[in-house]
This record gives structure tokens, C-alpha cells and sequence, in this order.
């Protein structure tokens, strides 16, 4: 055989004139015995990959799981009693609301002081009373509804008494009260 390859490489080489290029390419890629033994490996890998992949697990495309979106006051359901006392909070700000603007701060004999006091305490129960909807949903309920509820107590609180009863002991706790309406707001933060 390898008598065949150099008769056939002479009989090549004798018919065409060949430049050193050429014959180094019939030499190792074109002539008949590299390119069986080229062919045969070719088929050889193709047949090792395809036993290789019958041990190999089979991989699935990955599977899709489409749910319905969970509603906002199940998703705060571990928080609700915050959401109740949201609830409380409204109401008795829109109590007390229409209770100072009817009836306790009708007159024009009441001082425009305790107007104004009045009904900023009103504004901001408000205004936390719409935050403490928010709480169930925030990283740190717990701590962001207690600060939010003792800023209730303590900011709109002594503002509510003191409109009402015209005692002012109570109103240095006041700036505390903004204080912890500050923080709370801060903690939504974290």
C-alpha cells in the first residue's frame, strides 16, 4: 500500500507541475489514504458524541409556572392589624374633622389659634392615616406602624386635647409626636 502511495504521488507529481505548497497539501490532506483516515475519525467522534449523549441526562427546557397575582390585602395579610387600625384612624379623623368644622370651630369667638391647631392635627391624622395603609407592605411593618401610631397619639393627640379642653400642659409632647411621624417615615426607608 504505501508502494501504491508513492507510485500514485510520483504519477501526480510527473502529470502536473507542483509547487512546494501543493505537494506538502496532497502529502498530508488530499491524497486517498488522508483523506479515508480523515473520513474515518470524522464518523469515529460523530458516533463517541452520540454514545456520550445517550449517558448524559436528558436537559428539559425550563418550565414556566404562570399564577395569578396574589391581591395587595392578602399579601398584607401578616401585617392587617395595621390595616384595621388604618381603618379606625380614618374614621375618627373624619369625626373628628367634621366635628371641629361644624360645630366646635363655628363660632368666631374661638381664637384662631386653636383653628389652626385644629385643623393641623386634623391634616396630618389624615395623611398618617393613609401611610398606615402602606405599612403591611414595607420591609419593617412592625417598627414603621408603631412609630406612625405613637406619632397619631402623641403629635395629634395633644393637638386634638388642647383645641378641645384649651389645656396646654399637654403640648410639649407635640414636637415628640412630629418626632416619631419623622421616623416613621424613615423606617419605610430600610
Amino acid at each position: 500500500m504505501f508502494y501504491s502511495t508513492i507510485f500514485s504521488l510520483d504519477s501526480f507529481c510527473q502529470t502536473t507541475t507542483m509547487n512546494i505548497g501543493d505537494t506538502l497539501n496532497y502529502i498530508f490532506f488530499t491524497n486517498p489514504i488522508a483523506t479515508a483516515t480523515s473520513s474515518s475519525i470524522t464518523k469515529s467522534v460523530q458516533a463517541l458524541s452520540t454514545g456520550l449523549n445517550s449517558f448524559l441526562p436528558k436537559q428539559n427546557a425550563p418550565q414556566i409556572i404562570k399564577m395569578d397575582p396574589e391581591p395587595l390585602w392578602k399579601l398584607a395579610s401578616s401585617s392587617s392589624y395595621f390595616v384595621k387600625i388604618a381603618g379606625i384612624s380614618g374614621a375618627s379623623a373624619v369625626i373628628l374633622g367634621a366635628y371641629g368644622a361644624h360645630s366646635l370651630l363655628s363660632d368666631d369667638e374661638k381664637d384662631d389659634n386653636v383653628k389652626k391647631a385644629f385643623e393641623s392635627a386634623n391634616r396630618y391624622h389624615f395623611i398618617h392615616t393613609l401611610a398606615l395603609l402602606g405599612v403591611p407592605l414595607c420591609r419593617y411593618p412592625s417598627l414603621s406602624g408603631c412609630l406612625f401610631i405613637l406619632g397619631l397619639s402623641m403629635f395629634c393627640g395633644t393637638c386634638y386635647y388642647s383645641s378641645l379642653s384649651g389645656d396646654h400642659r399637654f403640648r410639649r409632647l407635640t414636637p415628640i409626636g412630629g418626632t416619631f411621624f419623622i421616623l416613621g417615615w424613615l423606617s419605610l426607608f430600610l
